[in-house]
């Protein structure tokens, strides 16, 4: 550890951001002020070559980097389809066709949960949509508003956040390449979008929200504060409700139901086309002329196919709203902006995230040679190595560390590192900014807990997919939790319930599949557990709460 350039200081801008982002609930600015920490470590204190250091060699190399400007690219054109989408009216048609089976209170509640399920491809417009939408049948059916918020809010973010399709995709491949960045392991780079793929089995809390909705949706079984919100409304029906959200999204005149699917079906055929086109010309040699689906997926440049993917889609929600003749130029301009727009903070998240991750890590800047090759850290420049001193610190630590089995430490991270991205996201009350500070911190800290491994060994390693699949649940558990988070606040508004009676009544039902994500799935799975076994236990251990406190609304 004395070789090391910066010691114990590698790890503080990491820790800065995380710290300010929980006090200050402002992502950016806790970001921004991680990298200034960073830079002012590298440049040995000097605070006006800090300033420099963080707008030129951090943020300007961030922003320009190919593969970040085809994440931005592809966040855009999914914000501006999807505002094409909705007000064109194809989701309204599509949210009609399903409402007009609910014909009582469980399938009323049914189908709000498999619409959920079907707008899988943003979080915001799952929320308004449905909240909007649904409202009417709800009252119908007497189903009170603090369900249909809690129905609607768990399931945006996580569908969101599991689809391989959707506004989120691209950020959370590219905070998990984020992580990858700033480490460094031998033999082949290792793929991140294979890694985030692997993760979707390890995503605990969102898996088990989505079965646990429908499992109260089916039994009818409520407890705590939202048995009681259940209970009143079978008295006192609600009413129509005066929300700006809602009455803007009712001005919206449903259209064909294709107007939705087709550019869906559109952008994830051509992003599967151009995964395997580009995956099959990386992974195919002389030597191996035949590869597996495996090495072709995971060879697949995933920007490059995310963003003409979203590009193809967007133009056919263009065309088919043209076909329409439902809005005018104005109206579609607008809706292609609006979206776009939407997307803006996502952008802003992932461009300060990846500067302060690159900061962190190893790598000289657009892998230019380092100075002098011969000296250990010779590309210590504008680089704080936090892996390197990470991997001595664990190694000195604990003494059981080796390549071939898990340490007493690794065994825990999957657990800790779930916890501390459900804090942050619940102090922040932002799913996307906890992912992008958490992420590179967590990569790091399981790969220096174990230090020894080729990347061969790491792309299938169930303690790194584990941790991955923890940072990307945990966050959305804490922002279930947050009555500071915009989906929660989102989801209120739309449906036209109180807030805090939204964020009380949710809370109960997120902490239950929390705490069942813990004891059934981070722990089993750092211990040695396999997923086959893991997954299972926790559906089945939904059934408790349900069955030991769940009461039917009379």
């Amino acid at each position: 550890m004395n070789d090391h350039p910066f010691g114990a200081l590698s790890v503080l801008p990491s820790l800065i951001a995380i710290l300010l982002a929980i006090a200050t609930r402002r992502v950016i600015l806790s970001l921004t002020l991680g990298i200034f920490a960073g830079a002012l470590i590298t440049c040995g204190g000097n605070p006006w070559r800090a300033i420099g250091d963080t707008l030129e060699t951090h943020l300007w190399t961030s922003l320009v980097n190919e593969d970040r400007l085809r994440v931005f690219g592809f966040t855009l054109l999914m914000g501006a389809m999807v505002g094409l989408m909705e007000r064109g009216g194809g989701m309204s048609g599509l949210v009609q066709i399903v409402a007009r089976w609910a014909n009582n209170r469980r399938r009323g509640q049914v189908a709000t949960w498999l619409l959920g399920m079907l707008v899988f491809f943003d979080d915001y417009a799952n929320t308004l949509l449905l909240g909007s939408t649904l409202q009417p049948l709800c009252r119908k059916l007497r189903i009170s508003r603090e369900k249909l918020a809690y129905l609607v809010d768990s399931t945006a973010a996580p569908v969101a956040g599991l689809a391989l399709i959707s506004t989120w995709v691209a950020g959370e491949i590219d905070f998990v390449q984020s992580g990858l960045d700033a480490v460094q392991i031998t033999g082949e780079p290792l793929s991140a979008f294979q890694l985030f793929v692997q993760s979707l089995a390890y995503r605990f809390y969102p898996l088990w929200t989505l079965v646990f909705v429908l499992l109260v949706s089916l039994t009818l079984r409520d407890f705590g504060p939202m048995f009681a919100a259940e209970q009143c409304v079978q008295s006192d029906p609600p009413r129509a409700t005066n929300s700006p959200t809602a009455l803007t999204l009712d001005e919206v005149q449903p259209s064909a139901w294709w107007n939705a699917v087709v550019p869906v079906l559109i952008t994830v055929g051509t992003v599967l086309a151009l995964l395997y086109q580009t995956g099959r010309d990386a992974a195919i040699s002389p030597a191996q002329p035949n590869p597996t689906w495996l090495d072709i997926f995971g060879n697949a440049n995933s920007y490059y196919s995310l963003l003409w993917g979203a590009f193809a889609g967007f133009v056919a929600a263009l065309l088919l709203t043209i076909r329409e003749r439902r809005l005018s130029w104005l109206q579609i301009e607008e809706a292609i902006n609006g979206g776009a727009r939407q997307m803006l903070p996502a952008i802003a998240v992932l461009w300060f995230a990846s500067a302060l991750s690159s900061l962190t890590g190893g790598e000289p800047l657009d892998r230019r040679p380092p100075p002098n090759p011969a000296a250990p850290y010779a590309a210590r420049d504008y680089r704080l190595y936090t892996g390197d001193y990470l991997t001595t610190f664990f190694a000195s630590t604990d003494a059981d560390a080796n390549a071939s089995a898990p340490s007493r430490l690794a065994a825990w991270l999957p657990t800790w590192i779930f916890l501390l991205a459900a804090g942050v996201s619940f102090a922040t009350g932002t799913s996307w900014g906890t992912m992008a500070i958490v992420m590179p911190i967590a990569i790091q800290l399981v790969i220096g807990a174990r230090p020894g491994l080729a990347a061969a060994q790491w792309q299938h390693d169930p303690t790194l997919i584990a941790t991955i699949g923890s940072v990307l649940a945990g966050s959305i558990f804490g922002d279930h939790c947050s009555p500071i988070s915009d989906t929660t606040i989102l989801s209120s508004q739309a449906c036209g319930c109180d807030h805090m009676s939204h964020v009380w009544t949710q809370l109960p039902y997120a902490m239950c599949v929390g705490s069942i994500s813990i004891v059934c799935g981070t722990i089993p799975i750092g211990f040695g557990w396999p997923i086959w076994a893991v997954l299972p236990l926790g559906t089945l251990c939904l059934l408790l709460p349900l069955i030991f406190f769940g009461r039917k609304t009379a």
